[in-house]
């Protein structure tokens, strides 16, 4: 197991420098490095990995959202509010339907069948987004309109909505005793209950450590162990009260980052470091799920589906930021940043299969789900990434203080003191507080 994870972390290491000197996204030579490493072509990942590879993929996905937090403006958020929830359903709304539509004539589905693979695509994948809105937010692109912030929110609400959909139909499918009122009220719930939870446990945090003022590192094991409970409580809690974690996660950064700014400077500084080797693992893990075997079975008829049913999401997203302050490259450049997908589809695709095997029905219809779910993953994750950084980094104007890169440098060294910003965001004189602990 330990030699596992050196040979990814080297191999890692090496496929993102590759990929970054062809002016690529490195995360595309993970995914693609997972996809060679993995049980499905080469092997060479030991089983004990790949059986805690979930929660590996989790903790990851953890890290990035806490930095997603800790970079989000309020004021932007609020701003952005009426495109950020249209976001959050609209676009999966548009291509959940059309892969309804398309199912039938194109993969022999039912409308019910269909649908449910509708739900599995329609999806966004926070781990592809997420990294790079981070980076688009660090280089001062699209920040002046918020559109990373935009896309952050969009997308992390985007899988609530989308899973919740999925569980109906599920729940329909099989026979199974479901709610549908409940599980779609639920939706709503969840994203207050998320955002409740996340919000009274950044005030309680910042009381922590104003209090006790630990050390920005320890600060970090704190935030960092906390939001991993989250992710538990919303399993232990889901048959009574409907909890968004991941959403609860985002919204502790932003109220750290709303009530002390340097904390949240500091923490995400960290964080960074951190992510250097989760970025890793959450890619090569993804990869290591896609089996390409499968893929293949969904043939062109499934490439053909993915892609009229991306036409249809793009025109979704597209109506989403209508009205809004964006240009023309703008707004195509948010249409592109909701074509990944990964994250949900490597998570559920399967899901289906194991359903229909466990009640007894034919396991066709499942296998066709799990083909097209994976073969959406090799399609648009890789293609997705090229597409966001190529178009962000000549469509978002870049907007950025003349002294970013020493306030940027002074938080990220290994110091752990205090940097108050400045309106302009210069730092200025450390703050006076306890002796850290």
């Amino acid at each position: 197991m330990a030699t596992t994870v050196a040979e990814l972390i080297i191999l890692g290491l090496l496929a993102d420098w590759v990929f970054r000197r062809f002016s690529m996204p490195g995360l595309i030579g993970m995914l693609l490095l997972g996809v060679g490493l993995g049980p499905y072509v080469l092997g060479w990942i030991a089983p004990e990995v790949l059986a805690i590879s979930s929660d590996l993929r989790m903790i990851c996905l953890i890290v990035i959202l806490l930095r997603a937090g800790f970079e989000m403006s309020w004021e932007t958020l609020l701003e952005k509010g009426r495109p950020a929830l249209l976001l959050s359903f609209v676009p999966a709304v548009f291509e959940g339907i059309a892969v309804t539509l398309l199912g039938p004539p194109l993969l022999h589905l039912t409308l019910l069948e269909s649908a449910i693979l509708g739900a599995i695509l329609s999806a966004v994948s926070p781990a592809v987004v997420v990294p790079l809105m981070i980076r688009f937010i660090e280089e001062g692109r699209g920040v002046r309109k918020g559109i990373p912030t935009l896309l952050l929110a969009g997308s992390s609400l985007d899988d609530v909505f989308v899973i919740v959909v999925y569980s109906i139909l599920m729940g329909v499918y099989v026979g199974a005793r479901s709610n549908i009122v409940w599980k779609l009220v639920g939706i709503p719930v969840s994203v207050l209950t998320g955002v409740g939870v996340g919000g009274l446990l950044g005030v309680l945090l910042l009381f922590l450590f104003r209090r006790y003022n630990p050390r920005a590192t320890k600060r970090v094991l704190i935030v960092l162990g906390l939001s991993i409970f989250l992710v538990r409580i919303e399993k232990f809690a889901e048959p009574w009260v409907p909890f968004a974690a991941l959403l609860a996660v985002m919204t502790l950064g932003v109220i750290i980052l709303k009530k002390r700014e340097h904390y949240a400077h500091e923490l995400s500084a960290k964080l960074g470091k951190i992510w250097v080797l989760a970025e890793i693992i959450l890619f090569t893990m993804v990869g290591a799920q896609v089996n390409i075997h499968v893929a293949l079975r969904a043939g062109l008829e499934g490439g053909l589906l993915i892609f009229l049913a991306l036409i249809a999401r793009s025109a979704g997203t597209y109506l989403c930021v209508l009205g809004t302050n964006l240009t023309l490259r703008e707004r195509i450049f948010v249409v592109i940043a909701y074509i990944p997908k990964a994250t949900v589809q490597a998570a559920i695709g399967g899901a289906p299969l194991i359903a229909m095997k466990a009640a007894g029905m034919s396991t066709g219809p499942g296998e066709i789900i799990l083909a097209v779910a994976v073969l959406s993953i090799l399609l648009t994750a890789p293609i997705g990434a090229w597409l966001i950084t190529f178009t962000g980094r000549r469509f978002l104007e870049q907007t950025m203080p003349a002294d970013f890169p020493a306030y940027r440098a002074a938080i990220e060294s290994e110091g752990d003191f205090d940097l108050l910003s400045t309106p302009s965001g210069a730092p200025s004189a450390p703050a006076a507080e306890p002796a850290p602990l």
